[in-house]
């Protein structure tokens, strides 16, 4: 009777344990844009200024928003940007102004990927960096649970690729 006994724990035990390597294994598999959806919050950044410190900085802030029609909205700035004496957006000194350009990268648009080579492209309509206005910004991309990571093989500041960091909000 014992031997039963075990042999029917071995057989439950082995059960729940294919069925575990089953949801893992099927959650890897789903399409990356269904992985992609919903909203992502910035952790790091590669990118570094010239004097070798991190572009966007110790408590640099962001948002990336994936959508299940297609559209994505990306916002991305640094924590130490100064405010502004006048407290007046149009009234800012060039040094104000110029701290908030360097320091807040955003833009919105439609998006797509490939799962062949696991590339997410955004087709850029607007930017808050001009020159991405009307374009296609190619990324590979990693998701690993509530991870996203990109590489960024041609970034804004001119240098070489960057890699992003992303954790899963929802």
């Amino acid at each position: 009777m014992r031997w039963l006994w075990i042999a029917t724990r071995v057989g439950l035990a082995a059960v729940i344990f294919a069925a575990g390597i089953g949801a893992v294994a099927a959650q890897g598999s789903s399409p990356l844009r269904d992985q992609l959806v919903g909203t992502w919050i910035f952790v790091s950044s590669t990118s570094q200024r010239d004097d070798g410190s991190n572009t966007w900085g110790a408590n640099a802030k962001g948002q990336l928003i994936f959508m299940s029609n297609g559209r994505f909205s990306f916002q991305l700035m640094r924590g130490d940007r100064p405010r502004y004496k006048s407290n007046t957006r149009m009234r800012g000194s060039i040094i104000e102004n110029q701290a908030t350009s360097r320091g807040t990268l955003s833009y919105f648009g439609t998006y797509a990927v490939s799962d062949d080579d696991r590339t997410l492209a955004f087709n850029i309509e607007s930017s808050s960096f001009p020159n991405f206005n009307d374009t296609v910004q190619k990324r590979i991309i990693t998701i690993v649970g509530d991870e996203l990571r990109y590489e960024n093989p041609a970034p804004s500041r001119g240098t070489t690729p960057t890699v992003l960091a992303w954790k899963r909000l929802n």
